[in-house]
């Protein structure tokens, strides 16, 4: 199974919807809230985005799907499993 990242913030209802997915799905996923990133690390993840601007930005290894409606359409598709699965 692939790795799942989220960036998120703890109170965003997007966020919490998008961990509660991945949990009814059985996927370990890393979150990881944008107040705890550097400088750096924000710099490197808006890269890896586009500038992408809201949260939650979901990996599934290296490639960003979006946010939490990007995932939920994959999962509409079935295609989300085959991503996980890849």
């Amino acid at each position: 199974m692939q790795p799942v990242t989220l960036y998120i913030k703890e109170t965003c209802p997007y966020c919490i919807a998008a961990k509660q997915l991945l949990d009814a799905k059985g996927v370990n996923y890393t979150a990881h809230s944008v107040f705890d990133l550097t400088e750096q690390e924000r710099a490197e993840v808006a890269k890896k985005t586009n500038n992408y601007r809201t949260v939650p930005q979901i990996f599934i290894g290296e490639q960003f799907i979006g946010g939490f409606d990007d995932m939920r359409k994959l999962d509409s598709k079935g295609e989300l499993d085959r991503l996980l699965n890849a």
